[in-house]
């Protein structure tokens, strides 16, 4: 499974020759302007909310691919009146199996508007369950209690989290998430995009080395494995 970080919240996997794209938000991001929104390719596209720095690109890729944007009802009637068609609504609690494996939309606490202020539904996370190994979206979120119930259904290999305070957990209710879902190895995500979300790199490192947790802070267009 190939990973490649795009800045924000925005990540494509590569999943058995299905390309999976998580939030994208990256022509506004000023660390993102090394990166070419036109020549990212994407089969799908997971949108956990409708904020601008989750969205903001998913209509110019899904019409450069022919993707299938992926999630709330509210949020995929948002894409249809705009003339998309790939659409696959999809609501908290629910499943759909798809080429690359199963999406799961699970609980996420926190709002969620589109940038013209359209309601979005609620926001959400996703468990994505491949062949080969499963893993959990956070998307934006406070902890909850609500990701104690991930481990009762799934077996999950590692988690992209939040650590970007303010808007959404910090990094030490990180750690609480991901004893939570049961995982070591843990992505960060939402972080250093704009001032409020500021991040001490050296200090969260360290807090995720107390918690005897991995702690993964990609480079914005590096690709890792795992």
């Amino acid at each position: 499974m190939k990973i490649t970080y795009y800045g924000q919240s925005c990540f494509l996997f590569e999943i058995g020759g299905n390309r999976v794209l998580f939030d994208p938000f990256i022509s506004p991001n000023e660390l993102a302007s090394s990166i070419n929104v036109d020549d990212i390719k994407a089969d799908y596209i997971l949108l956990s909310h409708g904020h601008q720095d989750h969205v903001h690109d998913a209509e110019q890729i899904a019409r450069n691919n022919n993707s299938t944007i992926i999630a709330t009802f509210e949020i995929v009637q948002w894409y249809g009146a705009k003339g998309l068609e790939n659409l696959h609504p999809m609501n908290t609690g629910g499943k759909v199996t798809l080429p690359f494996g199963t999406v799961k939309m699970v609980n996420a606490i926190h709002s969620s508007s589109l940038p013209d202020g359209t309601y979005a539904g609620s926001a959400a996370g996703f468990v994505v369950e491949t062949e080969s190994q499963t893993f959990y979206y956070a998307g934006d979120t406070a902890l909850t209690y609500d990701m104690k119930l991930i481990p009762e259904q799934f077996d999950v290999d590692f988690a992209l989290m939040p650590i970007g305070d303010n808007f959404t957990m910090d990094i030490h209710d990180a750690m609480i998430a991901a004893d939570f879902v049961q995982v070591d190895k843990v992505i960060g995500m939402h972080y250093d995009t704009f001032p409020y979300i500021k991040i001490d790199k050296e200090e969260v490192m360290e807090v995720a080395k107390m918690a005897d947790k991995e702690l993964i802070l990609m480079e914005i267009g590096q690709t890792i494995e795992l």
